[in-house]
């Protein structure tokens, strides 16, 4: 799901992606905004209540909203940095930052009972989901060679209007091709909805420990990964039936 680029990734791999990935966003954003009143997966509101903040003269707001915009933005480039340095084609290039992400949501969830609800407080606890949810973008992003992205659903609604237009006007032999897009859309929004549901109900029921649950979907997802490579690895190495016909 994750280790596949380019030309090797399905579909399948697409769905998948769309389907995890966007379910930990809606959670995270949900939960985020429940905890500290701040959208942390896409900055979409922040440009506009930075704005606000600037006319007001409410420098000190202003500069910390900047802050959590940058600190998206600087998720961003060290997902895409960190998948350059290791290889792009490298199996594991995605480990890394999968790994920062969740110690930021261990973070989160073991260290949220000291937030005391003030602007500096506010701007660690915000501001590190926002990096965590830059590095999921990009990642994501790159790995399905951006046909996926999972932490804001301005650009699928876009995208889903868009091509709903064209497969009415579409000749049939182009409708599976479409057909195939709107259900990966429909897959994003349906399961960052779903996340995000569960994150307000979880949030409510246990607080800052529901952190933990993005978390162990993401680690799941990186351990099914890597063992799926395992046991390829295992059986094209010692599966005598293989060898025989290699000779």
């Amino acid at each position: 799901m994750l280790r596949h680029l380019g030309t090797k990734r399905t579909y399948g791999h697409n769905v998948r992606l769309a389907s995890l990935l966007g379910l930990i966003a809606g959670f995270v954003n949900a939960a985020g905004f429940l905890a500290f009143a701040v959208l942390t997966t896409n900055v979409t509101g922040h440009a506009a209540l930075f704005a606000e903040r600037i006319a007001m003269q409410d420098w000190k707001t202003a500069r910390v909203v900047a802050l959590w915009m940058f600190l998206f933005l600087a998720g961003a480039f060290i997902s895409s940095l960190i998948v350059s340095w290791v290889g792009r084609n490298q199996r594991f290039s995605y480990v890394i930052p999968i790994l920062i992400e969740m110690t930021i949501l261990i973070g989160v969830a073991l260290l949220g009972y000291k937030y005391d609800k003030s602007l500096v407080a506010k701007e660690i606890f915000a501001g590190s989901l926002l990096f965590a949810m830059g590095l999921q973008n990009s990642l994501v992003s790159i790995v399905s060679g951006s046909i996926v992205r999972t932490t804001h659903l301005t650009g699928t609604f876009t995208d889903l209007g868009i091509e709903l237009a064209q497969m009415i006007k579409k000749r049939s032999e182009d409708h599976s091709a479409l057909t195939k897009r709107i259900k990966l859309r429909l897959a994003i929004i349906f399961f960052f909805l779903f996340g995000a549901v569960a994150g307000a109900y979880l949030f409510r029921m246990s607080g800052f420990h529901s952190f933990l649950i993005p978390m162990s979907i993401l680690g799941f997802t990186l351990v099914a990964d890597i063992f799926r490579i395992t046991v390829r690895r295992y059986y094209r190495k010692y599966n005598p039936f293989r060898k025989k016909h290699s000779l």
